[in-house]
């Protein structure tokens, strides 16, 4: 069977192109023609312009107060993208809005609309019809599989949006049980599915690892948000256990003795295997962890959004292990 996957396969981003990686790679276990489609939406690059007239002082303030993160991305993509040419199966061609699929949409058997929070709509990923399979014919026959709404309700006025678009749906998961309510209220039925992360055995997932990290003690921080509370949580375990504090954040942490800034997928995989303990407020990051057996300790994301998390570690049995979880939320 010919499947074409759509998903968030472009963020510089290491559990996003990883969940593409295990989805792509189990089908083809399985004997089907894989594709990945190379969906690259402008929200998912980094190359916007520097330089143009006519802009106010503000947006230049902002400008210029972004462009160090801005060029360290587009540094850090770099790595990524070589991920992609390697190990996952991209169509030839490159499509950059729903336009560019509805005008020559790629031919398979069946769609899937592939997990992480592609039909999150706090993000621009959720009013995307691209991400609801709004291309093709109407004879192939489309699946989600483990997709995520990313929180515990739409956001208002997407109501109708979503449920118009879940109506070209054969199948649908999803990766949350807090989806299954929205699914619920518009209508639907689902199943739970987890993420494709977990389709792989930590042996299948050795075969990618790059071998950073090998026979060294350290403890491993993947943190978003420069967490003040993170940086106490790591420089304590780290003092009590002796051990040497590795980042793979998406900039350098001082507290760090070594940072992993300008790394791929493949040593996110490695560094997490060969941690002697985890720390982070990443999805993926706690589930590598999981799935490798390395202790961790998980805090919550001040951004809200995290019904994923919970949802996850509920469904593993880690959701009232206070050694292992910290709700910001409820602490502040």
């Amino acid at each position: 069977m010919k499947i074409c996957i759509i998903t968030c396969q472009n963020a510089v981003n290491h559990g996003a192109r990883l969940q593409c990686y295990a989805l792509s790679h189990w089908l083809q276990k399985q004997g089907h023609e894989v594709e990945v489609i190379d969906y690259r939406p402008s929200c998912s690059l980094d190359a916007k312009p520097w330089f143009w007239p006519g802009l106010s002082i503000k947006k230049w303030v902002k400008l210029f107060l972004y462009y160090p993160a801005r060029k360290r991305n587009i540094e850090r993509r770099k790595y990524f993208d070589a991920f992609s040419h390697k190990y996952i199966p991209l169509t030839k061609q490159e499509y950059n809005n729903i336009g560019d699929l509805r005008r020559n949409p790629p031919t398979a058997d069946l769609f899937i609309a592939g997990s992480d929070q592609i039909w999150n709509t706090t993000l621009s990923n959720g009013s995307d019809p691209a991400y609801y399979l709004d291309f093709g014919s109407s004879d192939i026959r489309r699946e989600s599989f483990a997709a995520s709404f990313g929180t515990e309700e739409l956001k208002h006025g997407t109501e109708e949006f979503v449920k118009t678009n879940l109506m070209r749906f054969d199948k649908i998961t999803v990766r949350e049980q807090s989806a299954l309510n929205i699914l619920k209220f518009l209508g639907f039925e689902g199943t739970v599915q987890e993420d494709p992360v977990f389709l792989l055995s930590a042996t299948e997932w050795d075969e990618i690892a790059d071998g950073i990290g090998s026979g060294e003690k350290y403890l491993l921080v993947y943190d978003f948000y420069v967490s003040e509370d993170i940086k106490f949580e790591a420089q304590k375990i780290a003092y009590s256990k002796n051990l040497k504090i590795y980042n793979i954040s998406h900039k350098e942490f001082s507290y760090a003795d070594k940072n992993f800034i300008y790394a791929g997928p493949e040593t996110f995989v490695s560094l997490i295997k060969n941690a002697t303990y985890v720390i982070s407020n990443s999805f993926h990051g706690t589930a590598f962890a999981m799935i490798y057996g390395v202790p961790f300790k998980v805090f919550d994301r001040p951004d809200g959004l995290n019904i994923r998390m919970h949802d996850l570690l509920e469904r593993h049995g880690y959701m009232n292990n206070h050694n292992i979880f910290t709700n910001l939320t409820n602490n502040e």
